[in-house]
């Protein structure tokens, strides 16, 4: 599943030929029996298009990388959407919880735009699980929760109380602090993933590791919720219901302040609420939030003078699929924020609002 920091290492890498394959997959059966198919026409396609533009030396060292990615690939665990990046040194697949273009892209970089929209919409948190012998850390999006393994998780506590005895003379405070030495480990190796973004943070364990992670953290208050008990050996699988439970109290908790903060701007008339003036404004800088309800989806052309024309549908080079996430990343891009509410809640407002800062 992808994080905001695999975006950023995505987005960080330009080496040509950058070669992007995204597709929409089945999470279930029958209809995931066509995913392996639909994936070998892409690679077909995909090697087809680069050996007309790169010859086969050149192409080596990453057509071997694009036939390990494939071999890598879980058919019978896939999600909504899946793709696969590959360039001469790099090589990643990502399982997506929502479903992407069908589409091969050759770049100078990969192509990353259908997955930053796909985020937008979607609700996404961390799951920390924290344990002496394996700290945890599984990224969320929706009811998908995803275990992130890498240099940093599973983190291991390790020396005195750990991996080596304790020294004769210590004490129950000598371990107390050796405990808050390691959560402050972890919680600096958070920084990585959670970077300036303030997603929901569930933390898992026992009683007593959660009081010192509270103690030492800088992320407490982004803490939505704790689940007590021992996870060492717990699945994403099993911690679904727990973790979708209160992340569902997070997810309404957002769309009250947000709607009230929408009450509030009303009366100081500081909202816009057309989509052609939410777009002017939002690309001027002005957004505050952005209100905007989880399915409202408009195709559209940019005007000559850079204005908004709503477009009948879809297709032409001049047409965007979706004006809103174009609107999305211009407000987040801008240091605004954005706020994804339930169908029907903007009904008085045209589906989408943008509170001003002035």
């Amino acid at each position: 599943m992808i994080t905001r920091h695999d975006l950023n290492q995505l987005q960080s890498l330009t080496r040509v030929p950058a070669l992007s394959i995204l597709l929409p997959t089945h999470r279930t059966s029958p209809d995931n029996k066509q995913d392996p198919i639909r994936v070998k026409n892409l690679v077909d396609e995909a090697t087809t298009r680069l050996r007309a533009e790169f010859s086969q030396r050149e192409l080596e060292p990453l057509l071997k990388r694009l036939e390990s990615l494939v071999d890598e690939i879980d058919y019978p665990h896939t999600l909504d959407g899946l793709a696969l990046y590959v360039s001469h040194d790099f090589a990643r697949l990502f399982y997506l919880p929502f479903p992407v273009p069908e589409r091969v892209v050759i770049d100078q970089t990969f192509a990353t735009r259908d997955l930053v929209y796909g985020m937008h919409r979607a609700l996404r948190y961390w799951v920390l699980l924290l344990s002496q012998a394996s700290t945890r850390l599984l990224a969320g999006t929706g009811e998908t929760l995803e275990e992130v393994q890498d240099q940093n998780f599973p983190m291991q506590m390790t020396g005195p109380g750990a991996t080596t005895a304790l020294p004769y003379e210590a004490d129950s405070a000598y371990v107390d602090d050796r405990h808050r030495r390691f959560f402050q480990q972890v919680d600096s190796a958070l920084i990585t993933y959670a970077g300036e973004e303030a997603l929901p943070l569930i933390v898992g364990g026992v009683d007593r590791q959660i009081s010192f992670f509270q103690e030492v953290s800088q992320y407490t208050s982004a803490i939505a919720g704790t689940l007590t008990g021992n996870f060492d050996r717990a699945t994403p699988h099993e911690l679904t219901a727990p973790v979708w439970s209160i992340i569902q109290s997070v997810r309404e908790a957002q769309q009250t302040n947000a709607l009230r903060q929408l009450d509030e701007a009303r009366g100081a008339q500081k909202v816009v609420s057309t989509i052609e003036e939410v777009w002017r404004l939002a690309q001027d800088g002005r957004g505050k939030l952005l209100l905007v309800e989880k399915n409202y989806h408009v195709p559209a052309i940019v005007t000559e003078n850079g204005g908004l024309e709503l477009a009948e549908q879809v297709g032409g080079t001049e047409v965007m699929d979706d004006a809103v996430d174009e609107i999305i990343e211009a407000v987040l891009a801008k240091g605004g924020t954005v706020a994804m509410v339930d169908d029907g809640s903007l009904s008085d407002e045209q589906h989408i609002a943008l509170i001003l800062r002035y």
